[in-house]
């Protein structure tokens, strides 16, 4: 078999995913530099550090008066404009001057997710709340819809699904597998590395495999993917990291929200909330592209469950 190979760099994938280049809105400027700080260089995280926290100080800059705050160069600053997504610091600077006149509406202030040992309960579920209510905002702002339209496109089309997941992405890929299955697909989710790579070898053009990996990086998930992606079955990468390993062999990336690891609340629970919002975004997105087939398929699965929401009507024990 020829081995396929991928020709374009992360996050830069052709005609089919022009929207990626088009520069946020800027209430997604904070979300964009949660999620790209960390495959950033220092110098860069400086000047991204900067404008997500002082939106109306750096508006007021020029390109070299940034360079200069941030202990920079001009080229660093037009570099991280850049991989934010605008054109150039021009374009950057008018989405900081929008960013700032939002936060001067009088939107609520920004709450901490840092949880404390002795905080009262009360306060834990507030922070977690807002948490959860940021990751998913975060998520939803960063995620390209034409890269989400053409995974929907190839698993409504797809022969065989396979995802593959490990630890917390595991019950992601189990969560989103059993939602296909309710409308018909035939989709498996593999955590066993060595099941996940039998099965993808035999994966074909007209079969989608999805890894899902917060870090990007995650050996057990990337190599099945890889055994996909070169046995011509179309890939998908969701994933916190849009320059990780996993997207070298990955047609469409799907990016998640990147949050702040805590001691009392691992990344795991922030990437589980946000990789669920992009699971029911694909499952719904193929519901409705197969809703001839999808509807009736849901309708039985409830029924063939009916009985068992009602116990009422069943034996007594």
């Amino acid at each position: 078999m020829t081995q396929r190979l991928k020709e374009t760099f992360p996050g830069s994938r052709g005609p089919a995913t022009s929207g990626r280049n088009a520069a946020p809105a800027p209430a997604a400027l904070a979300a964009k530099v949660r999620t790209l700080a960390p495959s950033m260089t220092r110098s860069m995280q400086r000047v991204a550090e900067a404008v997500a926290g002082d939106p109306a100080g750096c508006a007021a800059l020029t390109v070299t008066g940034l360079a200069e705050l941030t202990g920079t160069s001009e080229a660093t600053v037009v570099r991280t404009a850049r991989l934010l997504g605008y054109p150039g610091y021009r374009d950057l600077r008018l989405a900081l001057a929008g960013l700032a006149a939002q936060q001067q509406s009088g939107r609520a202030p920004s709450v901490t997710a840092d949880i404390a040992v002795d905080d009262p309960i009360a306060d834990v579920v507030a922070k977690l709340a807002y948490d959860e209510q940021q990751t998913l905002a975060d998520t939803a702002a960063g995620l390209d819809t034409v890269q989400l339209g053409a995974a929907v496109a190839a698993l409504a089309a797809a022969r065989r699904i396979d995802v593959y997941g490990i630890g917390a992405s595991g019950l992601v890929a189990q969560d989103l597998v059993q939602k296909l299955l309710r409308i018909g697909l035939i989709a498996h989710a593999h955590s066993d590395p060595h099941l996940a790579v039998t099965n993808a070898v035999q994966l074909r053009a007209k079969d989608v495999a999805i890894a899902i990996t917060h870090s990007g990086s995650t050996g057990d998930v990337i190599e099945p993917l890889r055994v996909a992606f070169e046995h011509g079955a179309t890939t998908v990468a969701v994933t916190g990291r849009p320059d990780g390993p996993v997207t070298q062999y990955a047609d469409h990336v799907l990016t998640t929200s990147t949050a702040r690891e805590s001691e009392l609340r691992p990344a795991a629970m922030s990437s589980r909330t946000s990789q669920l919002l992009v699971v029911d975004c694909l499952f719904v997105g193929v519901a409705q592209r197969t809703y001839e087939t999808a509807a009736p398929a849901l309708s039985a699965s409830y029924e063939a469950l009916a009985h068992r929401h009602h116990p009422r009507g069943g034996t007594k024990r």
